[in-house]
């Protein structure tokens, strides 16, 4: 049998109204060194995954009250979703079923009768990668560039901490939001603008290999990353336009149609900001300034 011990603080949560079914998984989870917490219901975990943080949820599909899939999908809605990946624990083998599980949110579909090696070997892979992922999210508020994903269908998918914490805006305007989304999608980039709405600045960023749409924001009380540039670097305001893009990952042809310039101008401008930054290339210069902004 695998060993989990190495995530020995790991927490598990087992949902399932089978008791027999919630003992033997329980006592394999345990003897591989992880802590479990039980519900016989959705909605009791629901409510046990508002007050602890599990870093993996086992779910059954088929309970009373309230299914597998229907708590699975409220468990990952935003923007309060659970981090912790979820795998369905079921006797339901069609493809439907499996389909349907993966659609609720969960990552991965186990059937009865539970092969516990198996179950924990891909518990061990789903925490490894879900504590990849969230790392990896802590790691874009830390350096200042908070995001939020949307869906296709400009729902809100995932967001890193801060960004969470820090969105806010009413319901009357979550259409303005959306409707700026789907312009954003469909328009040529020097087309694109930032959206303010109540002091906060929704900036695009792109669409990530999953379809979603990236968006990053601030407070508009702050100082914009251009006026940073300026302070910092006695630039003009037209190269630091030109820097700011640049350190967004930005060709010179798209900053160029971003800033209306023709790229022999954007050329200019970059020389001029090597120079004054003492560096000579765009790679040095993309790396200094992006610490300026996050500092």
């Amino acid at each position: 049998m695998g060993d989990l011990r190495t995530r020995e603080q790991s927490i598990a949560l087992i949902v399932d109204d089978d008791p027999n079914s919630l003992t033997m998984v329980s006592a394999a989870l345990e003897e591989n060194g992880m802590s479990v917490i039980v519900a016989r219901d959705g909605q009791t975990a629901i409510d046990l995954v508002g007050r602890v943080d599990p870093d993996v949820i086992l779910m059954d599909a088929i309970m009373p009250n309230m299914d597998g899939f229907e708590a699975c999908r409220r468990l990952k809605r935003a923007p309060n979703a659970t981090n912790a990946p979820i795998l369905f624990m079921t006797g339901l083998t069609e493809a439907d079923d499996v389909l349907r599980g993966l659609n609720a949110g969960g990552v991965d579909y186990v059937t009865k009768p539970i092969v516990v090696d198996e179950l924990i070997a891909r518990i061990g892979v789903h925490i490894v990668n879900s504590k990849l992922i969230q790392s990896a999210r802590d790691a874009l508020d830390v350096s200042g560039r908070s995001l939020l994903a949307f869906s296709q269908y400009g729902d809100l998918v995932w967001g890193s901490k801060l960004a969470l914490a820090a969105f806010d805006i009413p319901a009357s305007d979550e259409a303005t939001l959306r409707q700026w989304m789907m312009d954003c999608i469909r328009k040529p980039v020097s087309q694109l603008s930032p959206l303010q709405l109540h002091g906060l600045e929704f900036t695009y960023v792109g669409i990530s290999n999953s379809e979603e749409i990236l968006i990053k924001f601030k407070s508009t009380g702050s100082e914009t990353g251009q006026q940073v540039l300026t302070r910092e670097l006695s630039l003009t305001s037209r190269e630091a336009e030109v820097l700011y893009w640049l350190t967004m990952g930005k060709t010179n042809r798209d900053i160029s149609a971003i800033l209306g310039l023709s790229p022999r101008t954007v050329n200019k401008h970059l020389e001029q900001v090597f120079q004054k930054m003492g560096v000579d290339n765009r790679t040095s210069a993309a790396v200094a300034a992006d610490r300026i902004l996050h500092t």
